[in-house]
C-alpha cells in the first residue's frame, strides 16, 4: 500500500460551516488541504434535540463531506467521543503542520479553538461583520435596529434610489399587520424531497433522547435542495409574505414565511444572495414593494442586528435575568398535553411535527406566556436552542433573552413584550378552539394570557410606571375595578402553569 503523502494544511468545518464558498477552502488545493469534520457524541447526546433539528445539521455536513471528496479533498470525517478528542485523533493521524477554521459562531468556541492550537480566518458569513457592527455601535446613543437597517439598505443599495429609499420610506411594517379574519385560506405548500441514503443513514442513527417528529424531506439538506426552496419562496410565496407575516393559523404551519432561516444558518445559503433574489423579484414587477422591504427587513435588518449584538453584549450576556424571573421552564413546553390554552397548543403542535414556529408564536406566545410567568431566561432560551430548525446560541440569546423576555433591561428592545389574549385572538383562530376567553380575567374560562398580563404589571409597577412606553399600562392596572381578584386568580393560574394544569 503506497503511503500517503504529507498535507500540511488541515481545515477544520464546523457543523454550521457549510459554505459553497468556505473562506478556508475557497483558493486551498486538494493536494495541500486536507479537511477535517467532527461529530461530537457529548454533543449529540448531552441534550435533548429535536429529531429534525438534528438531523438536518448531520446529514448536511456528510452531505457536504460528500461534496468536498468529489472535488478531490480528503475528508477526515470523524465520530468521536467529544470535539477536543476528534481533533487530537486527526492531529495523530495525520499530523498537520497548521489547523485552521473560519471564525466560529458562539462565544464557547471562539475561545477554545484558539486553545486548542487552531488559526481563524475571517468569516463572512453575513453581510456585516460583527466587528464592524461593534464600531457602528460605538457612535450610537442607543443601540435600534431601525438605525442599523436604515444604516445597511444605504451601504448596500438595496431598494434605493440614490440615497432615498424606494417608495419614499425604508419601512412598510404599517402594511404587513392584517388580522387573522382577514387571511387567505390557501397557502403554498412547502416544498418536499425523498430522503436519500444520507438521510437514511442519519436517521437510523440519531440518539434515543431526541425528541419530535422524524424527518420527512420538508428540510433541505444539501445546497442544491436549499436553492430550490430559495426559488420556490421567491416565486410562490414572497408575493403574500407583507400583509399576514404576523398572523397564527391553524391551517397552515408554515404559511407565507419563507423557512430559509436553517439554511443560512448552517451557510447553505449567504444572505447576499437571497437579498439580490428578493430585490431582483421586486424589480421585475412581481412582488409589492411592502412584501420585498418586510421580507429584505427580516434578512438585511433583523438578522444581522442579533448576529451584531450577540458578539457586542458578550458571553455574559447568557446570565441576563434584569426582572428576576427564576420559574423553571414550563412542564407543557415539552408535554402540550399539559395545557389547555389553544395558541399554545398549536406553536407546540408545530414545533413538535416540524422543528418550527414562527417569529410571532415564538415572541407573543411561548415567549409572552414565559415573561408574564418569569420563566428563567436561559432555561427558555436553551429550549428554544434545542427545538427549532434554526436554533443557536447566536440566534436565541439576543432574541429570547433579549426581546421576549426583556431580560437584558432594554439593551434589545425599548419595553417588555408583553401582551394579553387580545392581541392572540387578533392575530390568530386560535381562540375560536379554546376554553379559555381572552376578554375574562377571573373565573374558571378566564384567558391565562389576559390575567397574567396584569399580574406582570403588578410585580413590576415599580420597574414601569415612568416608562414612557409602559406607564399607560400601569395606569390601566390601577383603574381595574377587580384588580384584587385578578390577581388573587394570576397565583393561582401561576400554581397550575408550574404544576402542569392549565
Amino acid at each position: 500500500m503506497a503511503k500517503r503523502a504529507h498535507i500540511p494544511v488541515s481545515v477544520l468545518v464546523l457543523g454550521d460551516q457549510l459554505d459553497p464558498a468556505h473562506p478556508a477552502l475557497a483558493r486551498a488545493q486538494p493536494s495541500q488541504t486536507r479537511v477535517v469534520m467532527i461529530e461530537s457524541e457529548a454533543l449529540l447526546s448531552g441534550k435533548r434535540w429535536h429529531k429534525q433539528r438534528l438531523h438536518l445539521v448531520l446529514s448536511a455536513m456528510r452531505h457536504y463531506a460528500q461534496g468536498l471528496r468529489a472535488q478531490g479533498f480528503d475528508v477526515d470525517y470523524l465520530r468521536a467521543k467529544s470535539f477536543r478528542a476528534g481533533l487530537a485523533e486527526h492531529r495523530k493521524r495525520f499530523d498537520p503542520a497548521r489547523v485552521q477554521c473560519a471564525e466560529p459562531m458562539s462565544h464557547g468556541l471562539r475561545r477554545a479553538l484558539p486553545k486548542l492550537g487552531v488559526t481563524l480566518v475571517r468569516h463572512d458569513r453575513f453581510m456585516c461583520h460583527y466587528r464592524e457592527f461593534g464600531e457602528w455601535a460605538k457612535r450610537q446613543r442607543v443601540l435600534r435596529m431601525d438605525a442599523f437597517y436604515r444604516m445597511r439598505r444605504q451601504a448596500t443599495g438595496y431598494l434605493m434610489e440614490g440615497s432615498k429609499p424606494i417608495g419614499g420610506a425604508f419601512s412598510f411594517d404599517s402594511e404587513n399587520r392584517e388580522p387573522a379574519a382577514r387571511a387567505p385560506e390557501r397557502w403554498p405548500d412547502a416544498l418536499r424531497d425523498d430522503l436519500d441514503a444520507i438521510d437514511e443513514e442519519v436517521l437510523r442513527e440519531l440518539p434515543p433522547l431526541a425528541f419530535g417528529a422524524a424527518p420527512d424531506g420538508t428540510w433541505a439538506t444539501t445546497r442544491a435542495a436549499a436553492l430550490r426552496r430559495l426559488k420556490h419562496f421567491i416565486e410562490q410565496v414572497l408575493p403574500g409574505f407583507g400583509p399576514y407575516q404576523d398572523v397564527m393559523l391553524h391551517r397552515s404551519w408554515h404559511m407565507s414565511h419563507s423557512m430559509l432561516s436553517a439554511y443560512l444558518n448552517l451557510g447553505l445559503l449567504h444572505p447576499r444572495e437571497v437579498c439580490d433574489a428578493i430585490v431582483a423579484a421586486y424589480e421585475s414587477g412581481g412582488v409589492p414593494l411592502a412584501s420585498a422591504e418586510g421580507c429584505l427587513r427580516q434578512i438585511l435588518g433583523w438578522r444581522e442586528y442579533i448576529w451584531g449584538t450577540y458578539w457586542l453584549f458578550g458571553p455574559e450576556y447568557g446570565s441576563s435575568n434584569s426582572l428576576n424571573a427564576q420559574r423553571a421552564l414550563l412542564p407543557l413546553y415539552t408535554d402540550p398535553s399539559r395545557t389547555r390554552m389553544q395558541c399554545m397548543k398549536d406553536a407546540l403542535h408545530s414545533i413538535d411535527e416540524h422543528a418550527y414556529a414562527h417569529h410571532i408564536q415564538r415572541l407573543m406566545v411561548l415567549g409572552n406566556l414565559s415573561l408574564l410567568a418569569g420563566v428563567q431566561p436561559l432555561e427558555l432560551a436553551r429550549y428554544m436552542q434545542v427545538s427549532f430548525i434554526d436554533g443557536g446560541e447566536w440566534v436565541m440569546w439576543p432574541n429570547v433573552i433579549g426581546m421576549a423576555l426583556y431580560a437584558d433591561g432594554g439593551k434589545m428592545s425599548t419595553k417588555p413584550y408583553a401582551g394579553g389574549g387580545a392581541y392572540i385572538h387578533r392575530m390568530s383562530d386560535a381562540c375560536q378552539r379554546c376554553s379559555y376567553r381572552p376578554t375574562e380575567r377571573t373565573g374558571e374560562h378566564a384567558c391565562p394570557f389576559t390575567t397574567l398580563y396584569w399580574s406582570f404589571f403588578a410585580r413590576h409597577r415599580d420597574r414601569f410606571v415612568d416608562h414612557p412606553r409602559v406607564r399607560n399600562m400601569i395606569r390601566g392596572l390601577d383603574r381595574l375595578k377587580d384588580r384584587r381578584e385578578t390577581l388573587e386568580h394570576a397565583e393561582q393560574i401561576l400554581r397550575g402553569l408550574s404544576e402542569g394544569t392549565v
